[in-house]
């Protein structure tokens, strides 16, 4: 059973309801990753990890330094989507992971990318 996800206009089909996002902050050039979990008709983040500080990139309340990241679980509520700007300022875009299956995401400049679980799971 796969898990559906919409990205803009695309339905993704994810073997499992959890999924990473990451890319490059647009100023610092910091990588950033967030672990995030589909639920129902939300999306929870369980954990957010960032390799280093700077403009907008502080480590969230309680994090700690493991392998080169920073780690934290932050305390956001279930979100019924998620937006992802689409700067083109990166050198690419966000990349979505959910077990072995990545797909690129708002890698070219444009309307900022909505992230939401399937109406119906």
């Amino acid at each position: 059973m796969s898990i559906c996800l919409l990205a803009g206009a695309v339905m993704l089909a994810l073997p499992e309801p959890s999924f990473t996002l990451e890319w490059t902050h647009s100023v610092e050039r910091i990588r950033w990753r967030e672990e995030w979990r589909i639920e129902g008709d939300a999306l929870r983040l369980e954990r957010a990890m960032v390799k280093g500080s700077g403009a907008g990139m502080e480590p969230g309340d309680g994090a700690v330094l493991s392998e080169g990241w920073w780690v934290w679980a932050p305390g956001l509520a279930p979100q019924p989507e998620l937006f992802l700007a689409a700067s083109g300022a990166t050198g690419g875009g966000w990349t979505l992971c959910s077990g072995q299956d990545c797909h690129d995401l708002g890698s070219a400049p444009g309307a900022a990318l909505r992230l939401a679980p399937c109406p119906g799971g």
